[in-house]
């Protein structure tokens, strides 16, 4: 029997890594919470200079790329990152999905290395979505499943080595303001998985029309 690795043993100091400001800080939060209430010795970290020396760091929703000298400050660095990898790396691959049309769209806790998105993938999981959903409910079902797959690895008796990805890569661009453009030539319905991926807030839909700028907010009734 392979025996356990010191730094694998509980508690583990673990850092949760989010750029502020984010939609998943309250699923990062709960995730850091839910680690110390089971005797981890867990931290959420805002900054690369916050993150502390120890066994395992999850970046979550994290944009910069994180330098070798910050990697080595643990173990083991893991990425949530929503696409079919080595398919889709790169930036919003959840939203570039559903604007593809996907509704079921796979979810890859994976190691993070120099290269982007480009490490070992340990888990490979998957969200089933109806297409009715819009963001703050297609937000809501990633970060749960983030926190499971989070808590998922460091239940494991010896830390999971993952295997490389296979197959050509392709990468999701970042999408801007302007991307949230609607043609008032299109029907809604044609344009419904746009509406459904919009923030409302920050990145509210828009179109022009007779010279003018118009934006749209989108939210469901409820009964």
């Amino acid at each position: 029997m392979t025996d356990v690795p010191e730094w694998w043993r509980s508690p583990r100091r673990v850092s949760v890594v989010v750029d502020n400001p984010s939609w998943i800080v309250p699923f990062a939060e709960r995730l850091v919470a839910e680690l110390r209430q089971s005797g981890e010795d867990a931290v959420f970290a805002g900054r690369h200079q916050d993150i502390a020396p120890g066994a395992v760091a999850f970046y979550l929703g994290c944009l910069q790329v994180t330098p070798p000298d910050v990697l080595a400050r643990n173990r083991r660095n893991l990425v949530v990152h929503e696409s079919d990898l080595p398919r889709g790396r790169g930036f919003s691959p959840l939203t570039w999905q559903i604007l593809e049309g996907h509704n079921r769209i796979p979810v890859c806790l994976l190691e993070a290395v120099e290269g982007v998105d480009a490490g070992p993938v340990i888990y490979r999981d998957v969200i089933e979505y109806n297409g009715h959903e819009l963001v703050d409910e297609l937000r809501q079902k990633l970060g749960e499943l983030t926190v499971t797959l989070c808590r998922r690895f460091l239940a494991e008796t010896l830390p999971p080595a993952g295997e490389p990805q296979q197959g050509d890569a392709t990468f999701h661009a970042r999408r801007r303001p302007a991307d949230s453009r609607l043609d008032p030539a299109h029907t809604i319905a044609e344009q419904f998985n746009l509406l459904r991926v919009v923030d409302n807030e920050r990145y509210p839909a828009w179109f022009e029309h007779r010279g003018q700028r118009y934006k749209i907010k989108i939210e469901k009734m409820r009964d």
